[in-house]
């Protein structure tokens, strides 16, 4: 589950992390109040105003930007909020702005140069371990920095153990170039990062950049998390943050039913029981020529209804040109998911305009194929993975 930026920073204020301190805004005119509470609070005479919106390089498209008074604050949240925020993590019609960031200016003068950083935690899938991964590029992508200057990124993995441990945040601070008040800030940084990693169980923190302000201060500018789905039954108070808002309608309607469900970019919906045999479905549609429209699992169950439910979700999607079923039938025999298909398309009616492609194999696979092609349906049938594939590619062609 992704969170905005603001409720990044509020997590990790509450495991004393230094954050650049903000207020959202929902409107101009909050926003103008929320200027005038932070120059209350924080002495701040300049502001960014923040697009919080779930997708990274929100200033390349406009989305961040500096008001050096009231006027400009108002001025710059008029055009922000309401705004298609297009960046290189969005869609090419991008996402709808609903709410601004206030933030205070972190920028200023002071006795030393101001230094930005890349400081993230998440697992690395390979060891089985949590990582931090950091560089002195900060504000950059972390990919460009990848691609261009794979020496300044460095790693620093955690024993699940014994957990993080003194000397590696020390050993951070050090390849980061820092020194004096700076080094001591940064290792009480990490800690506590790390700590806000763990308690609230998420699968990324990222900030970018954390910031050496001109007095050495070390603190997060920025926050992008995302807390595991998994853990959000004992999360309860991180769950409320969720924003479906910012996440696809069709994903949110199928997750709200019990299906699992991602929208992709191709033109052949997919309906499918369990995630491996979903995965080689999609791979089976791309050998044929074509690209999946969506990865969704029905699970154990594919009664008429469960099915009917899913031919829904995945006609929403007006560029599927056909819908391929692959059903295995070991818990759910296939004669009985036959009959789903069948119940489901009568009482769809002419809502199925696109061919439907049903293969099924496992328990009762001969029934069920001898049931479909007497249904009366113009339902196309197939046992082998290839002959679905010959039969998706001829109702295409």
């Amino acid at each position: 589950m992704n969170i905005h930026e603001y409720q990044g920073k509020e997590i990790l204020a509450s495991y004393g992390v230094r954050i650049q301190r903000g207020i959202v805004a929902n409107s101009p005119v909050e926003a103008v109040a929320a200027a005038k509470q932070l120059t209350t609070e924080t002495g701040t005479s300049w502001y960014v105003v923040k697009a919080q919106v779930h997708a990274g390089g929100r200033g390349k498209g406009g989305g961040v930007k500096l008001a050096k008074n009231l006027q400009q604050v108002e001025e710059i949240a008029e055009q922000i909020i309401g705004m298609q925020l297009i960046t290189p993590q969005t869609s090419a019609e991008g996402k709808k702005v609903h709410k601004v960031l206030i933030a205070e200016d972190v920028y200023y003068p002071g006795e030393s140069e101001t230094s930005e950083f890349y400081v993230s935690v998440l697992l690395n899938r390979a060891t089985g371990r949590n990582m931090i991964m950091y560089s002195t590029e900060g504000g950059m992508d972390i990919e460009e920095v990848a691609e261009h200057t794979p020496h300044l990124i460095f790693t620093e993995e955690i024993d699940p153990s014994v957990g993080l441990q003194g000397f590696q945040a020390r050993r951070i601070a050090f390849n980061l170039g820092l020194s004096g008040n700076a080094f001591k800030e940064m290792v009480k940084f990490i800690d506590s990062l790390y700590n806000a990693y763990i308690g609230s169980d998420a699968s990324m923190f990222e900030i970018n950049p954390v910031l050496k302000t001109s007095d050495n201060k070390i603190m997060a500018v920025d926050a992008k998390v995302n807390i595991d789905d998994n853990a959000l039954y004992r999360q309860k108070k991180y769950a409320d943050m969720r924003d479906i808002r910012e996440e696809n309608p069709i994903e949110v309607e199928a997750k709200e039913v019990g299906l699992n469900y991602v929208d992709l970019d191709g033109t052949v919906g997919c309906m499918v029981n369990g995630a491996g045999l979903a995965m080689a479905t999609m791979d089976l549609i791309k050998y044929a020529g074509f690209e999946p429209a969506n990865f969704l699992d029905v699970g154990g169950t594919a009664d008429a209804k469960r099915v009917e439910t899913a031919f829904r979700i995945i006609l929403k999607d007006p560029n599927v040109k056909a819908i391929l079923i692959n059903i295995f039938g070991g818990i759910v025999r296939c004669d009985r998911v036959a009959q789903g298909v069948v119940d489901a398309y009568k009482n769809m009616g002419d809502a199925i305009k696109v061919p439907i492609i049903v293969r099924l194999q496992g328990t009762n696979a001969a029934i069920a194929k001898e049931l479909i092609d007497n249904s009366g349906m113009p339902i196309l049938s197939a046992v082998e993975f290839q002959e679905a594939a010959d039969q998706v590619k001829a109702a295409l062609s």
